[in-house]
């Protein structure tokens, strides 16, 4: 059996068991989105509960193309993504799971002293405990540690061992950030980063329109380090059109939409764009 077939008949064991299921690339991204998908012209996003009104045949949109239907992940439209697959993943909460997916040792340690005992898979550099139930897939909720439930996906790694434990609100309490009133004052996001006379040096809203758009893109293909990627994309739009004028608070909401679909919490994107700010000097 060649590591495609084998790939392939993992996902439809999956899919049998009700698991939606999507391919990998290597490096343990998702698909890119094809030629008639590519920076969402079709509407369709991975951030989006349902991959909204595309109705592309190829594995695209990350997560939101992850299926249980055999028909689609034998089709032809797939067949190109088997062959370039270097893994399967799986939509935790599509299956009605989270995954806590704990990143290195000391993470593993940290679960076990303060999270109940659920299955779990070893993964190359530590651990993932999965749970019965969903919620939310905030990223980095402590050193080392992923949640990834809704919205999101997750690497097969095998079955696992143990019995699966129903979800801890421990575990929920992850997600909770602490509220904003508690925090130091800081600069208010706003699209009034404007230096000179407000005219784009581009001279072309869709100069504008192309960079939200490939920001979202990367933001939303990004295989891990989602810190980093949205606050290079931050960074990359303030300096193109942060002094120009041309950006408005419409085109902040998109940035900071895609940033979420991701897991990050609305305080990281806050505190990724001011720090993007101050790094330009604005």
């Amino acid at each position: 059996m060649t590591a495609a077939n084998g790939h392939l008949h993992a996902a439809l064991t999956l899919a049998e068991r009700g698991v939606p299921v999507l391919p990998l690339r290597e490096g343990k991204g998702p698909m890119g989105n094809c030629r008639t998908c590519r920076e969402n012209v079709c509407g369709g996003r991975p951030n989006m509960k349902t991959p909204g009104p595309c109705v592309c045949a190829a594995p695209c949109h990350a997560w939101a193309a992850a299926t249980t239907d055999p028909h689609v992940l034998t089709s032809a439209a797939w067949a190109p993504a088997w062959r370039q697959a270097a893994a399967v993943a799986y939509h935790p909460g599509g299956a009605g799971l989270t995954v806590v997916d704990l990143d290195n040792a000391d993470a593993v340690a940290w679960a076990r002293r303060s999270l109940p005992a659920t299955r779990n898979v070893a993964t190359t550099r530590g651990e993932h405990w999965i749970y019965l139930g969903t919620m939310t897939s905030p990223n980095a909720v402590r050193p080392g540690v992923d949640i990834k439930s809704l919205l999101s996906y997750a690497r097969w790694l095998g079955p696992g061992t143990g019995p699966m434990a129903p979800l801890p609100e421990v575990v929920r309490a992850l997600a909770v950030k602490e509220p904003a009133a508690a925090r130091p004052a800081s600069r208010p996001v706003t699209a009034a980063v404007q230096v000179g006379d407000g005219q784009c040096p581009h001279r072309s809203p869709a100069y504008l329109e192309r960079g939200i758009a490939m920001a979202e893109q990367r933001i939303e293909d990004a295989p891990d380090g989602i810190h980093k990627a949205v606050y290079r994309m931050f960074l990359a739009v303030l300096s193109a059109h942060g002094r120009c004028g041309c950006l408005t608070d419409a085109h902040i909401k998109r940035l900071f939409t895609a940033a979420q679909g991701r897991g990050e919490s609305l305080r990281h994107c806050e505190d990724a764009w001011s720090n993007a700010v101050t790094a330009l000097g604005m």
